[in-house]
Order: C-alpha cells, then structure tokens, then sequence
C-alpha cells in the first residue's frame, strides 16, 4: 500500500510539472504574439502617420551653382502635424563648399539666422537621431549610418541656422559621406 500511495504521489508530482511546464510555455507565446501584434499595428499606423517621399537636394536648396554632390539620395518626412523636414545621405569632396553654399541660402527671416556654420560635439545630435529612429515605421530612411558614426571618432557635425531651414551636416572626412538633415521651422 505504501509503494501504492508513493507511486501515486511521485505520479501526481510528474502531472503537476508537466501542466506548469505547458501553461509556462503557453503564457510565453501568448506574450510574445501579443509583442508582435503590438510591434506591427505601432509600425502600420505610424506608416499611416509618418509619410516619407523622395525629394532631391536643389529643390530645398536652390542655389547651389559651384556645388558637386554624388549618389544624393534625400526623402522628406512629414509628420500629421504639418512640419516636414529632410533627409539626405551623399558624398561631397569639398565640406568647406558645401558648408559655405548652405551659408549663403536666402532665407526669410535674417535675425533668425546665422551669417555663419558652427562645428558642433555630435552627442546630443546621435542621441536625438537614436530616439527619433525609434518611431519611424520601417524602411522610411536607412539609419544603419548611427553604427558608423558613433563609432568613428573622426566624424565631424556641424550646424547651419538659415531660417527656415535649419541644417544639422553630419561629415566623415574618411569616406566623404554627409548625412545632411534639414529641419523646417515655422
């Protein structure tokens, strides 16, 4: 009778782990789904908020005469409450034109400007880029380049205040790649 009630308990014991076991494994996919079904409806109606198109550089940037820029590839992103601003990612030779050239944009409102562009420390503008690619749906813009320039201790960051586009110019002297984004202030 005791080998009986031993093997029943030992039996009862193998019964209730193998239902926590199933109800454990349940619970984590049911979690992780419940993920994913979240991840997909943030990305599809951000998709449906965020509305990114192609845009070349001389259409924001007009008068660009002496200016030489290669493989320019820029998208316009605007978010519901109207504000676009830009992104563009090219290689340029001559950062000192190019940084010139954006100093010398008209602009709407010269006591809201600079006469000038500043060299800038690229910290705070990684850390908002970071946080920003956070709520982009994805394939709206490539930010595999963050990997590369917070790693590159080389890379220089400047700023350029014409309103109303004010332009953060991200340069890697080693490669000749800008990542130029443009905020448009109202």
């Amino acid at each position: 009778m005791m080998v009986m009630a031993t093997a029943l308990l030992v039996s009862c014991q193998k019964i209730e782990e193998s239902v926590s076991s199933v109800v454990t494994d349940t619970k984590e996919k049911v979690q992780q789904k419940a993920m994913e079904t979240v991840q997909e409806t943030v990305a599809e109606q951000m998709g449906k908020v965020v509305n990114a198109e192609n845009v070349r550089f001389d259409s924001i940037f007009p008068n660009q005469n002496t200016l030489v820029l290669e493989n320019e590839i820029g998208k316009k992103v605007a978010f519901p409450n109207g504000t676009p601003f830009y992104v563009f990612k090219y290689k340029t030779a001559d950062k000192e034109v190019l940084l010139k050239s954006l100093v010398a944009q008209p602009t709407a409102n010269e006591a809201q400007s600079t006469k000038e562009y500043s060299k800038v420390d690229g910290a705070s503008i990684i850390e908002k880029i970071t946080f920003f690619e956070k709520f982009l749906p994805g394939n709206t813009i490539d930010t595999s380049f963050l990997d590369d320039i917070k790693n590159d201790r080389n890379v220089e960051y400047y700023k350029v205040k014409r309103f109303p586009n004010a332009s953060t110019v991200i340069y890697n002297p080693r490669t000749q790649m800008v990542y130029h984004f443009v905020e448009v202030k109202k």
